[in-house]
């Protein structure tokens, strides 16, 4: 499972890690609001490490949670899916829109292969200074440089390097960050505008 090879995980032990797993994301996601406490002493019970200043808007799904690893500051909206099948890597002050997808595992094209239920794992690293937009899948084995942006809607299937804005299906780089970023925050609208 670690080391990218095919494996299956039916009947090989794992069940009651995930299990453990799902019983800590359900009490999780029926936490109320003003649960702050009990919110960050679940996560630390689930992740394999975290920063400061977590936090991580419900529902909230992952196959183990021992293999996510969470640098300072960092953001998470509605929906945020890892399948943590092998190692997440995620750097300091990440931002993640609703709806986003990050895999580690996936299965062989070949159906004689797939048939028995075979997979792969390889792990997936996000940078510092990230921020990935609404309905973004990230892909096995992909690596995101720090401050980039990833488009919402985008399919990550390959690294992306840091400094630049990339979009689409495949996921592509648009355009490197640059002085006007910081003149303006979206589109023609200018950072000292009232």
């Amino acid at each position: 499972m670690k080391n990218g090879m095919l494996y299956t995980d039916m009947g090989e032990g794992l069940e009651q890690e995930r299990r453990r797993c799902k019983e800590l994301l359900y009490d999780f996601n029926l936490t109320r609001p003003s649960e702050e406490t009990l919110r960050a002493s679940l996560l630390g019970e689930l992740l394999g490490d975290m920063g400061r200043d977590i936090w991580i808007e419900p529902p909230f799904h992952m196959a183990y949670g021992s293999y996510v690893h969470i640098g300072d500051y960092f953001y998470a909206n509605f929906n945020l899916v890892i399948v943590d099948d092998t190692y997440v890597y995620i750097g300091n002050n990440v931002m993640i829109a609703p709806n986003v997808t990050i895999t580690t595992t996936g299965h062989p094209v070949d159906p004689e292969l797939r048939r028995p239920g075979n997979q792969f794992s390889i792990p997936v690293r996000i940078g510092n200074d990230v921020w990935i937009g609404s309905n973004a899948v990230i892909l096995p084995g992909v690596t995101i440089g720090d401050n980039s942006v990833i488009g919402a809607g985008s399919v990550v299937t390959h690294d992306i390097p840091a400094n630049v804005v990339a979009v689409g299906n495949p996921c592509r780089v648009l355009r490197e960050i640059s002085a006007r970023d910081k003149e303006y925050y979206y589109k023609n609208r200018r950072v000292d505008e009232e």
